[in-house]
């Protein structure tokens, strides 16, 4: 029997992700727990497996589309007995309907920040009856504001799953549909809905077809995802013109105008007699989704709620260099891969040690402060998919081999955009390299909630005195902190940054200060 597979809960907080790549095609076997596609959430990329043995019939989207959690995300054709077909696709979602195969149930989605459930204050449909893409199929009542729910697609209302009166639960069915021509209508079917849609409700006294309404001043009446697709072709839903009922806005205005732009600027094209000339002053515009997106929002958060400082020195990194380089080889020939990095995480813990609030954390209104046993030291990495921030944990417990052991494995996985979101969570401090790539001096955005980071500059061979002031070469590093001003002060973080530049520059005095 076919069921939906429903996209279950890949990490807290995430309600949608993109599709990066189909690992399987319609018709392919699949077995239980094979991969089937990769997605990427707003922090790592993650690989989605079958539930059961069987064979793909329908994937409802493409590479580069977005999914949602808690809503279908392919069809397949499962392989066992009566009982496991009879099983829902996920806990959260009911069974489809066994009048017909290509049921699908519709997942009532987030309605409202907190919402986590609504009354039904009236069906606008009845079982059996056909609906077209966004047209209302539901009024319910949150604590908030009465919501108007559309359908996603053109198809037959087979099971509405309450009643009015009813309390229904956000992420849960609220009804099943068969979707008109299949799980996916065909644009022939869509486009011949959509004009089915406008010729036959909307008819004038003449018997002509109402012409398409321009949207009301203020707000346009539009669907979630219609204003998303507005949004991703920069357009102002409030200029489009909505056949649907009531001036709503669909899917196919967006396109069509869209498209009427195209051929606006096409024909505007034709009638210019100038010479041909190389473009220029053009724009191109994207969607900023994913892991950027996500860093975004938390980098807009972290400045605008933490008062921020920043502390720069020099560092001379001349032995620790000679000591890494003496110990590289020996270290390779076992697998590991040592750099200066894993130093760096070693001698911050135990600079933490003795000043345990820069490994602190600060309460959203200022009341409280929490400081942590473990120190589990973060390290931003440029992906290609954006910045990541793994960490790792309990550095006070590790040796400096076994905290290389953790940066090269972080690295790897934060590069290939697969990290676990258990290496994601729980940082208490931040180490931001930007000297690999060239840089010097930075000021650095805490990882909120953390209280502090630290951005490393490159290592420069410069001139410097010694100690019988003759001139000598040294490699030397700037670094730059950001701290919380709420909790530290200049003179705290000064003489934090000591204490780690003491171990840096003499990286025997750790072997005393470890355990």
């Amino acid at each position: 029997m076919s069921k939906d597979f429903i996209l279950p809960d890949i990490g807290e907080g995430i309600v949608e992700c993109e599709i990066v790549e189909w690992l399987v095609a319609e018709g392919d076997t699949v077995k239980e727990d094979q991969p089937v596609v990769e997605v990427m959430t707003d922090k790592a990329m993650v690989e989605i497996p079958a539930k059961d043995d069987g064979v793909v019939e329908k994937l409802y989207y493409q590479k580069g589309d977005i999914a949602k959690v808690h809503e279908p995300l392919f069809r397949i054709n499962a392989e066992g007995d009566a009982s496991d077909d009879a099983a829902p696709a996920s806990d959260d979602a009911a069974p489809a309907s066994s009048d017909d195969a290509e049921t699908t149930d519709f997942i009532l989605p987030d309605i409202g920040e907190g919402i986590v459930e609504c009354e039904i204050v009236e069906w606008l449909v009845s079982e059996g009856d056909e609906v077209k893409e966004d047209q209302p199929v539901v009024e319910v009542m949150t604590d908030k504001a009465t919501v108007e729910i559309p359908a996603k697609e053109d198809g037959k209302v087979v099971k509405l799953y309450h009643k009015k009166g009813d309390i229904a639960e956000v992420h849960k069915p609220l009804f099943a549909l068969q979707p008109a021509g299949g799980v996916e209508p065909s644009k022939q079917t869509k486009d011949s809905a959509q004009a089915q849609q406008k010729n036959t409700p909307s008819q004038s006294a003449d018997g002509g077809a109402e012409p398409a309404q321009p949207a009301r001043q203020g707000k346009a009446v539009a669907s979630p995802a219609v204003r998303r697709l507005a949004r991703e072709n920069s357009i102002n839903i409030a200029d489009v013109p909505g056949s649907g009922k009531k001036g709503r806005v669909l899917k196919q205005d967006i396109k069509d105008f869209v498209a009427g732009d195209k051929s606006a600027s096409q024909a505007s094209t034709q009638q210019q007699t100038t010479t041909p000339a190389q473009q220029s002053g053009g724009t191109r515009t994207e969607a900023i989704r994913g892991v950027k997106a996500a860093m975004a929002k938390q980098m807009m958060n972290s400045v605008s709620t933490i008062p921020h400082f920043t502390y720069s020195d020099e560092f001379d990194l001349t032995n620790l260099i000679a000591l890494r380089e003496k110990l590289k080889e020996q270290y390779k020939e076992q697998g590991v891969r040592l750099t200066v990095m894993p130093f760096f995480i070693k001698a911050l813990s135990l600079a933490l040690k003795e000043f345990p609030i820069m490994n602190a954390q600060v309460n959203d209104d200022c009341t409280e402060v929490t400081y942590f046993d473990d120190h589990n030291i973060g390290m931003a990495v440029d992906t290609k998919i954006g910045l990541l921030v793994p960490n790792v944990k309990q550095v006070q417990n590790k040796s400096i081999i076994d905290v290389a052991n953790e940066v090269t494995r972080l690295t790897q996985a934060a590069r290939e955009g697969k990290v676990p979101q258990a290496d994601m969570k729980g940082g208490t401090i931040s180490i931001s390299n930007i000297g690999v790539i060239g840089g010097t001096v930075a000021t650095p955005i805490i990882n909120k909630p953390e209280a502090a980071i630290v951005a490393l500059g490159k290592v420069q061979e410069l001139p410097r005195f010694d100690a019988n002031g003759q001139v000598v070469a040294r490699k030397m590093m700037t670094v730059s902190w950001s701290g919380d001003h709420r909790i530290i002060d200049g003179g705290t973080i000064a003489r934090f940054n000591k204490r780690w530049q003491e171990f840096l520059e003499d990286p025997t005095s750790m072997l005393v200060n470890m355990v």
